[in-house]
């Protein structure tokens, strides 16, 4: 009995030792937990964009072709572009340098249209041309162009010209200014020579493509649009006031270049030759906000912005 005990004993021994030189018995290491998925990167904003571009991503308005209509309710300011109109802007700038637009009125106003203005008696100054030849269209040759390539439904290519929405026929070798929101035109009669700038239009609702081709678009206002499209809509044919007392009176019109420095808008417009610009176009067309669902994957010509900032004391200097 003794002998048996004594046995147990030495295997209960040469187990404990065993235990001891295999070391302590280290604690089971839970297995690590997945991973959190990666939130997926916040898009980029155009303000965002905007924020971040360089002075060089800016131009500032020429102020030989630049237009101010003072209203009551303050500053309209259109940039004229030559480049596509020259005897028609030339005409207009004429007639705003000898001051006949002052005392005339805003005389038209058709909802999802246009606002128009000039001399409710339609009479004409005594400065510049009576006649003026359609400047519809201008040749495509050697006019700097950035294509949008995205497809258009009244023109075979669409995009920016001179920082102006165009467009362009290579068949035909033409290009021309497109009626977007806030472009100005010259009104006229059914003869194209009588468009000489004394009756004015700016587009205020869906862009009125059909026009395209079919009347002088001279420029673009860049600052002051809600002044005119926020105006109690003419009740009278095509939009216009019925009663002398609807219309809305112009105080005075300016080439900016009469003006001091000092009394000038200082503004600045977005460039639509940069790589900034394209990436803003981008931005508009796939929409990746995070209300956005579906994104459109096009863009329409005239659904692309064109900021305009005033000049901060930085850019100034």
């Amino acid at each position: 009995m003794s002998t048996v005990r004594s046995l147990a004993i030495a295997v209960a021994l040469l187990a404990a030792a065993g235990a001891a030189a295999e070391g302590p018995v280290p604690a089971q290491v839970p297995a690590s937990a997945p991973a959190a998925p990666k939130s997926p990167a916040r898009a980029v904003t155009m303000r965002q964009l905007l924020a971040a571009s360089k002075p060089s991503d800016w131009r500032t308005l020429d102020p030989d072709h630049t237009l101010y209509i003072e209203l009551a309710t303050g500053r309209i300011v259109i940039e004229l572009l030559p480049a596509f109109a020259p005897r028609h802007v030339a005409n207009i700038e004429t007639i705003a340098r000898a001051h006949w637009y002052d005392g005339l009125a805003i005389t038209r106003v058709q909802d999802n249209f246009v606002a128009q203005w000039g001399d409710p008696l339609g009479s004409k100054p005594d400065v510049g041309e009576r006649r003026l030849p359609a400047e519809f269209t201008r040749s495509a040759a050697m006019l700097p162009f950035v294509r949008l390539k995205d497809p258009d439904t009244y023109a075979p290519e669409v995009g920016f010209a001179g920082g102006f929405p165009a467009a362009r026929s290579s068949a035909d070798g033409d290009a021309w200014l497109v009626h977007c929101y806030g472009m100005v035109g010259v009104g006229r009669d059914n003869d194209p020579a009588t468009a000489i700038g004394t009756e004015l239009y700016a587009v205020i609702g869906q862009a009125p493509r059909q026009l395209d081709r079919n009347a002088a678009l001279v420029g673009r206002i860049v600052w002051g649009i809600e002044l005119l499209s926020s105006l109690p809509r003419g009740t009278g044919e095509l939009g216009f006031y019925e009663q002398p007392e609807q219309r809305v009176p112009i105080q005075t019109v300016r080439v900016a270049a009469e003006l001091p420095p000092a009394e000038r808008s200082a503004l600045e417009v977005l460039r639509t030759d940069t790589p900034l610009f394209q990436k803003l176009i981008e931005i508009r067309r796939n929409r990746r906000d995070v209300w956005y669902k579906t994104a459109a994957g096009r863009i329409d010509l005239c659904n692309v912005p064109l900021p305009v900032r005033e000049k901060s004391e930085k850019t100034k200097s």
